[in-house]
């Protein structure tokens, strides 16, 4: 059965994986992998955290370029009027420096390899050095794992969008706190955005186009 997105052509055109591509991925910080945490250790960020491991060492050993991110300020003066309550916050679970909620999980990380940034927006994109990073490495193809779905996914996916990049989302690498949400986040990047793959399609791509 169709609907009207299907009717006015959205999702008609089927985006291609390229052949440089680079690997996202975006706070799988303790905020929300941890379940001490307000949002942390949700089933959907904790499958996409066992997943995106598995993309990022496939990434690893095929010689593709890997960046990690994670949220943290310095300062309030440099942090968005958020809505999110506790991303303001003095205690734990804030995202204020030398917070452990902004401590990126070890298995997701490989400072020797990775190109780990900071940020302060929702996209990984946004006033970071992710866009001189994936130029030097020549990259055409970007693939996002991490969390949330309906916010720093998206916000970051269509920034690869906008900046010419093909954008690739493994559903089973990004994670959301209700299915709901992270669902209907998912089907509108399809209808817009990005091809829509999952973790054993991506690392099979990986291999494919290992570098020297």
């Amino acid at each position: 059965m169709t609907n009207a997105y299907d009717r006015a052509g959205y999702s008609r055109i089927p985006i291609e994986f390229g052949q440089r591509p680079a690997v996202l991925a975006v706070d799988f910080q303790a905020s929300h992998i941890d379940p001490r945490h307000p949002f942390g250790g949700r089933p959907l960020a904790l499958r996409a955290l066992e997943n995106s491991i598995d993309v990022v060492k496939a990434a690893r050993a095929n010689g593709i370029p890997v960046a990690v991110c994670y949220t943290e300020y310095h300062h309030r003066d440099e942090m968005p009027y958020w809505s999110l309550a506790t991303v303001d916050q003095d205690n734990s679970d804030g995202n204020l420096r030398g917070s452990p909620a902004s401590v990126l999980d070890p298995r997701i990380t490989d400072r020797d390899y990775d190109h780990v940034v900071r940020k302060t927006g929702p996209s990984m994109f946004y006033e970071t050095t992710v866009q001189m990073f994936l130029t030097k490495n020549q990259v055409d193809t970007v693939i996002v794992t991490g969390v949330n779905t309906s916010g720093c996914i998206r916000a970051t996916v269509i920034d690869s969008f906008q900046r010419g990049y093909r954008t690739v989302v493994p559903e089973d690498c990004v994670g959301d706190l209700e299915q709901q949400e992270h669902d209907d986040n998912i089907r509108d990047m399809r209808r817009r955005y990005s091809r829509i793959s999952s973790a054993a399609e991506v690392i099979d791509y990986l291999k494919r186009c290992k570098r020297s």
